[in-house]
């Protein structure tokens, strides 16, 4: 594994060629100090890990690596089901004004049609993102204000890669002089 930016390792994720549908994430309170840890994953894309920290309110840091080349049963047990009612997306600005002003309309379509309609949650969650071209979203377990069980299981299948995360995250607070979270 190549320790990389956070930043660098969203934009991995989001060149992947895959049904961006096909992910999942899982999210919460790193195990020890300041941050958050986030993994996501794609049968075909692998799985990811970031590792992250606010040094200021409008200053994320953080580090992360491509963890695994699939998922498999014990990687899967981990990641939520479809139905699992919190959302993750990730998404890039629109290449120029024209980009734009083509998502809205489809958007605003999108909106009116579940308006019009009874509709699942995930449903218009789904049909948005697909909207607004979102290259990865889906079903996520978060927990923000705690580390849910799902987080601790993926950190022990892949605890050579939280050392050496662990550890680079480590440098980059103490660099920054940070000892305390935002909230």
């Amino acid at each position: 594994m190549r320790i990389r930016d956070w930043q660098d390792v969203l934009e991995d994720v989001v060149e992947r060629d895959v049904d961006p549908q096909g992910w999942r994430a899982v999210a919460g309170d790193r195990s020890s100090g300041v941050g958050e840890d986030m993994y996501l994953a794609h049968p075909r894309a692998g799985v990811f890990v970031l590792k992250t920290y606010a040094k200021n309110p409008y200053d994320l840091r953080g580090v992360g690596g491509h963890v695994a080349r699939k998922v498999d049963d014990d990687i899967g047990s981990y990641l939520p089901e479809e139905n699992t009612p919190s959302r993750f997306a990730v998404r890039s600005p629109p290449e120029d004004e024209d980009h734009a002003q083509s998502l809205a309309k489809r958007l605003e379509t999108v909106v009116q049609t579940h308006a019009d309609a009874p509709t699942r949650p995930q449903d218009f969650f789904d049909d948005v993102m697909d909207a607004v071209e979102s290259p990865a979203f889906g079903p996520m377990a978060y927990d923000q204000y705690d580390r849910p069980d799902e987080l601790d299981g993926l950190s022990d299948t892949f605890e050579e890669a939280e050392e050496l995360l662990e550890a680079e995250l480590e440098e980059l607070i103490d660099a920054d002089e940070v000892d305390r979270g935002f909230m």
